[in-house]
């Protein structure tokens, strides 16, 4: 997964257990795009001092994926989604092979609730 996809879904399951302070210059790095220069100015820090709070965040919340599994879970749901959607457009496949599928991704869908 791309490192900015991966930031982004850690910190949208995960952001809020960051402190406001944190969540402020996270979002500036991930979702504003801001250089560490621009970030340090306005907050009134160093570079190094964003630098090691991102740092920081991104140990944090890899931390809470570590023990949650939170993304993984969705991503997986998501990808089996996907593979309903895709059922649903095959017209080749019979009406028997596509019940027995279809009740094989929804029980994993199920699994991972």
């Amino acid at each position: 997964m791309e490192k900015i996809v991966e930031q982004g879904l850690l910190y949208d399951f995960y952001g809020e257990l960051l402190t406001e302070h944190q969540k402020k210059i996270y979002e500036d790095v991930v979702y504003n795009d801001l250089s560490l220069a621009e970030i340090a100015k306005e907050n009134g820090i160093s570079r190094q001092g964003v630098h090691d709070l991102v740092r920081r965040c991104n140990r944090t919340l890899q931390d809470y994926e570590d023990k949650l599994h939170l993304v993984q879970r969705f991503m997986k749901i998501k990808d089996n989604i996907s593979q309903l959607q895709e059922l649903s457009a095959d017209t080749k496949t019979t009406r028997e092979e596509l019940i027995q599928k279809v009740s094989f991704l929804s029980r994993q869908i199920l699994e991972e609730l």
